[in-house]
C-alpha cells in the first residue's frame, strides 16, 4: 500500500479538484476539476494486496471517463451554439450534460457501476466515494434547470435504492443502495434550494461516517459478522444498530431531520406525487434496516458461546460514543435550541 505521504498528496489533489469544479465559471473549468479529482482518486483506490480493489478502480475509471467525455462533448456543443450561432437546441445539450453528471454521481438510472464497485473498496475509500465524490457533480446539477429529467432520476433513485437493498447480505452493497436512495433525496432537495441540499448532505455524510468508522475498526463486511461480533459489549451493539436506524431516517433520531426539511419544502412546492413515492421508498429502506436490527433488539436473542476479542482503543471508543450521542439525540437537541432561541 502507499505510504502516508503519497496518500495525503492524492487526497489533497482530490480536494483541490472538487474545489476547482465548484468554483469554476465555465463548463470547461468544471470538466477540468472533475478530471483532476478522478485522476487523484484512482491511486487511492488501487491496493496491491487486493485484486478486487484494482478491478473496482478500473470500473470507476471507465465509467467516469465515459461521463467526462460526454460532458466535454456537450460543453463544446454549448460553446459552438454561443460563439458560432449554430442551430443547436440548448435544452438538448443541457440534457446531455445532466445525464453525464448523473452518471458521475451514480444516480439511477445510471447507477449500475456503483454497488459493484463498492464491493471492492476498503471502508474509508467507500466513505469518500459515498460523500466527497458526490459534491462536484451535484453542484453542477444545481446549475442546470431541467426539472423533468431530475424528477425521473429522483423517482428511479429512491425506488432502486429501496428495492436493491432488500436482498443484500454484504454491508458495502447495503450502504451503496442506501447511498443511491439518499442521492434521490438530495437531488429532490436540489430542485428546491441549495441550502437544504447542503444540510441534507452534511447530515448524511456525518451518519455515513459514524457507521463506516465502526465497520472499519472491526473490519465488518457482511451481515453475519454483525451478529457474532458484539457479544460481550451490548452498548456497542445497540448503538451500532441505532445508527443504522438513524441513517434510515427513523423519526426520533438525527437522520430524520434532513428528511423532515425536504418533506416540508416539497409540500410547500406542491410536489405531492414525488414526495409520496420518496416516502414509500424510505419505508422500504427502513424495513430492511429494521430487519437487521430486529434480532439484536429482541430479549430472547440467541448468541454465540464463543467471544470474539475486540480491539478498540479508548480514543476511538470515546469518539464513536460522542458521535453516536449526536446521532441518536441530535434531533432533540436541535429542536430544543430551535424553540429556546
Amino acid at each position: 500500500m502507499f505510504n502516508n505521504s503519497s496518500k495525503i498528496l492524492f487526497i489533497t489533489i482530490m480536494i483541490i479538484g472538487t474545489l476547482i469544479t465548484v468554483t469554476s465559471n465555465s463548463w470547461l473549468g468544471a470538466w477540468m476539476g472533475l478530471e483532476i479529482n478522478l485522476l487523484s482518486f484512482i491511486p487511492l483506490l488501487s491496493d496491491n494486496n487486493n485484486l478486487m480493489s484494482t478491478e473496482a478502480s478500473l470500473k470507476y475509471f471507465l465509467t467516469q471517463v465515459l461521463a467526462s467525455t460526454v460532458l466535454l462533448f456537450s460543453s463544446i456543443l454549448l460553446m459552438l451554439k454561443n460563439n458560432m450561432n449554430n442551430e443547436i437546441n440548448e435544452s438538448f445539450t443541457s440534457m446531455i450534460i445532466m445525464s453525464a453528471l448523473l452518471l458521475k454521481s451514480g444516480a439511477a438510472p445510471f447507477h449500475f457501476w456503483f454497488p459493484n464497485m463498492m464491493e471492492g473498496l476498503t471502508w474509508m475509500n467507500a466513505l469518500m466515494l459515498m460523500t466527497w465524490q458526490k459534491i462536484a457533480p451535484l453542484m453542477l446539477i444545481s446549475y442546470l434547470n431541467i426539472k423533468y429529467l431530475l424528477l425521473i432520476s429522483v423517482i428511479l433513485s429512491v425506488i432502486i435504492g429501496a428495492i436493491g437493498g432488500l436482498n443484500q447480505t454484504s454491508l458495502r452493497k447495503l450502504m451503496a443502495f442506501s447511498s443511491i436512495n439518499h442521492l434521490g433525496w438530495m437531488l429532490s432537495s436540489l430542485m428546491i434550494s441549495e441550502s437544504i441540499w447542503l444540510i441534507y448532505f452534511f447530515f448524511y455524510s456525518f451518519l455515513s461516517f459514524v457507521l463506516t468508522f465502526m465497520f472499519n475498526i472491526f473490519k465488518l463486511f457482511h451481515l453475519n459478522q454483525l451478529f457474532s461480533w458484539f457479544v460481550n459489549s451490548k452498548i456497542l451493539k445497540f448503538t451500532l444498530f441505532m445508527n443504522f436506524l438513524s441513517l434510515g431516517g427513523l423519526p426520533p433520531f438525527l437522520g430524520f431531520l434532513p428528511k423532515w426539511l425536504v418533506i416540508q419544502q416539497l409540500t410547500l412546492c406542491n410536489q405531492y406525487f414525488m414526495l409520496t413515492i420518496m416516502m414509500m421508498s424510505t419505508l422500504i429502506t427502513l424495513f430492511f434496516y429494521l430487519r437487521i436490527c430486529y434480532s439484536a433488539f429482541m430479549m430472547n436473542y440467541f448468541e454465540n458461546n464463543w467471544i470474539m476479542k475486540m480491539n478498540m482503543n479508548s480514543i476511538n471508543y470515546n469518539m464513536y460514543m460522542i458521535m453516536t450521542f449526536f446521532s441518536i439525540f441530535g434531533l432533540f437537541l436541535i429542536s430544543l435550541f430551535y424553540f429556546m432561541f
